[in-house]
């Protein structure tokens, strides 16, 4: 666990800030006129479940994550699989702090691009985990794309599959959708670019965590059109932005203990928060709506844990890219 004290919040003398479930974001000044607009996102140690931030804070967690990020973000671009945001995570980059006021953001933060983000959550699976089981039991499908019958919970699909979702606001549900409604929000074009852009870089990325003894089992993307200096898209582009491929947003479990049919596999992820909570809940003792329960040092300490056990299996002790 980190011996630095926990991060709830940030009060930066940036403007337009604006606080997600996890993160704090604000408007960086520009450098030099006609400069493209940049953000700065501060990754706190909040942590969200079912769409709901918990009043526990989860120490260290916000650097846990900006590490794992930042080197999925170098890889991504090394292999030429898609631009994205990111221009510095260094907090002495950051224009007119104090020491004091810096201090707390080291390992935390990312300077990247401003973007028009594009609503839709773009998912990818390669198991049958999650939400995804849950739909599939269902009906036979998840979001519209038909799969075999008979398969069950934790199974490996016969290839990964695309499966999108609203972006929600705090305290709303996000909601799975068919590729078809993508379209009708997003339009067409940038929603085909985003599958195909979003299933490549899941199975480069889930060949190399592989090679790490680590199963990436699904994931979600969000991409973006930067801004130029009068704050319009440049023309067509898209990039990846937010975070990518972090035990928040995506499923990790050790592949050698893998494979046992109907089984999910120990998570390296969120998914161990959410079935503590899911256990709150069948017994009635919390529905998913804020607030949040608190959670047990057990479960923080355990949490912790897991996260670290996935950044130092796919990046080396610390993080420390491999």
């Amino acid at each position: 666990m980190s011996s630095k004290p926990a991060l709830e919040r940030t009060d930066l003398p940036y403007p337009d800030r604006r606080e997600g479930k996890v993160r704090d974001v604000y408007r960086l000044p520009a450098e030099a006129p006609g400069e493209a607009p940049r953000i700065l996102i501060v990754a706190s140690d909040r942590l969200s479940a079912f769409d709901v931030v918990l009043p526990t804070l989860i120490p260290g967690k916000g650097r846990i994550l900006t590490g794992i990020a930042t080197n999925w973000f170098r890889w991504i671009e090394d292999r030429g699989l898609c631009s994205t945001h990111v221009l510095s995570t260094d907090a002495n980059d950051l224009p007119g702090l104090t020491d004091a006021q810096r201090e707390p953001l080291e390992g935390r933060i990312t300077i990247g691009r401003a973007c028009r983000v594009v609503p839709i959550e773009c998912v990818v699976r390669g198991y049958l985990a999650g939400s995804g089981w849950l739909e599939y039991k269902s009906g036979g499908e998840i979001c519209g794309v038909g799969l075999p019958e008979g398969l069950t919970r934790g199974a490996k699909l016969p290839q990964p599959i695309f499966t999108p979702a609203t972006k929600a606001e705090i305290g709303e549900h996000d909601e799975n959708i068919d590729f078809e409604r993508a379209c009708s929000i997003a339009g067409m074009h940038t929603m085909e670019r985003l599958r195909d852009i979003s299933i490549a870089i899941f199975e480069a990325a889930s060949q190399e965590a592989l090679k790490h003894g680590i199963v990436l089992a699904d994931t979600k993307f969000e991409f973006g059109h930067p801004l130029d200096a009068q704050g319009e898209p440049i023309g067509d582009e898209l990039i990846l932005i937010d975070e990518a491929l972090t035990p928040d947003s995506s499923r990790y479990w050790p592949a050698d203990q893998c494979g046992e049919p109907g089984v999910e596999p120990p998570a390296l992820d969120k998914q161990f928060v959410r079935d503590y909570l899911l256990g709150l809940v069948e017994s009635g003792a919390w529905d998913k709506t804020a607030p949040g329960p608190s959670l047990p040092v057990e479960v923080v300490t355990e949490t912790i844990k897991r996260y670290e056990q996935a950044r130092d299996s796919l990046f080396g002790v610390a993080g420390e890219s491999a």
